[in-house]
């Protein structure tokens, strides 16, 4: 297995590196979007089988000091409901990680990892990059404080800006809230605010737009993803996804757009397109950016970075397999450090080449994506 200079690393069979760590907080949330959880909610985690604040501080301390993770997103459920999430992320933002500078892809030669070596290149300390996903409730009154316990940036959960219809994805009638916390973020500085925006059909299809102008006139960003298989039992089907491109020519009918050159993209999962100031529905917005997530129609499972930590202690090395080991009875029985690494660098080996959406051998996850983080 790899390394960074003198450090470990998280690298697989296929020679992807994960340098993006993923951390649920929990798996509680205060709504019920259609696509991610049943009306009446799904059983909760056990409350002893959930990682305190000190664990979950020691796991993302291993990743950053010791396995090279250079990012750290806090998810859910919806992690603002993690009372210990301040001092959580203060925390993470204490510790420093080897600054190597990888080729986009986030795949790297044995060569150029020599070079880097050779150069010290990969031994510069720096503190890793903090984001959080948040469906934005609660977001207005914590985004200051968030900011200055070294949150870096902020993605909102957006998939429609109107009230009515944002009652009936979400079941609960949130949306002042949630555009509360959209102006929050942006005024606390944490930049750029990105909103992840989930388009399905015969649901919000026709809210793209609308979205899209939201963004810009708040100087967000907002990504479109495709409707993935990682919700309730059966309310999944491959005619409610509405791919990327379908949403680029329906969006060029209102908005001019041009594609940010793909070779820029690396690891990331978004599409980028430049949006070129004008008016929607008569009123202005600025230049910007949109994204495209097509996880389903054009997956990047060959340049993924991501290994996930579950609120509940456990590894994933991808989103949809449902092998996972568990880190948090290590953690408890007074495994070292290095053994926990160890164990981690193991599953992450054994990554697999792709997620198979779509393909006759898919088996969609036990864990629906509120249990597993997003």
């Amino acid at each position: 297995m790899g390394t960074i200079g003198h450090m470990a690393e998280l690298i697989d069979r296929f020679g992807r590196v994960a340098r993006d760590m993923r951390v649920s907080l929990t798996d509680r949330c205060n709504l019920r979007c259609v696509y991610c959880m049943p009306e009446t909610g799904v059983n909760m985690m056990p409350a002893s089988t959930l990682l305190t604040d000190d664990e979950v501080i020691r796991l993302v301390r291993i990743g950053v000091e010791k396995l090279g993770i250079s990012k750290v997103r806090f998810t859910g459920g919806e992690p603002l409901l993690r009372r210990g999430l301040e001092d959580i992320i203060a925390a993470t933002a204490r510790m420093r990680v080897g600054a190597s500078q990888e080729p986009a892809t986030g795949v790297r030669s044995d060569s150029e990892s020599a070079q880097r070596a050779d150069s010290g290149a990969d031994m510069a300390l720096r503190a890793p990059e903090i984001a959080l996903t948040t469906n934005g409730i609660g977001l207005a009154a914590r985004a200051s404080r968030l900011k200055s316990a070294g949150l870096n940036r902020v993605n909102i959960s957006i998939d429609t800006v109107q009230p009515a219809e944002y009652a009936q994805i979400t079941r609960r009638g949130r949306w002042s809230d949630v555009a509360a916390g959209v102006r929050a973020a942006r005024a606390a500085g944490l930049a750029p605010v990105k909103i992840n925006a989930v388009i399905m059909r015969g649901i919000n299809e026709h809210a793209a737009p609308q979205l899209l102008a939201f963004a810009l006139r708040n100087g967000a960003q907002v990504r479109f993803i495709e409707f993935m298989p990682i919700g309730p039992r059966g309310s999944w089907g491959p005619a409610a996804v509405i791919r990327g491109a379908e949403l680029v020519r329906q969006l060029r009918e209102d908005f001019s757009l041009s594609e940010v050159n793909p070779a820029l993209r690396g690891s990331a999962p978004a599409a980028l397109w430049n949006v070129a100031a004008g008016s929607y529905k008569g009123e202005a917005y600025p230049a910007g950016q949109v994204g495209f997530i097509s996880s389903v129609s054009d997956p990047f499972c060959a340049h993924c970075n991501r290994t996930r930590l579950t609120a509940d202690g456990l590894i994933r090395s991808c989103l949809f397999s449902d092998t996972e080991t568990n880190v948090r009875e290590l953690l408890r029985i007074g495994a070292s450090d290095a053994e926990i690494a160890a164990a981690w660098q193991a599953r992450m080996w054994a990554k697999p080449e792709k997620h198979g959406i779509g393909e006759p051998e898919f088996v969609q996850p036990e864990r629906s994506m509120s249990a597993i983080g997003g």
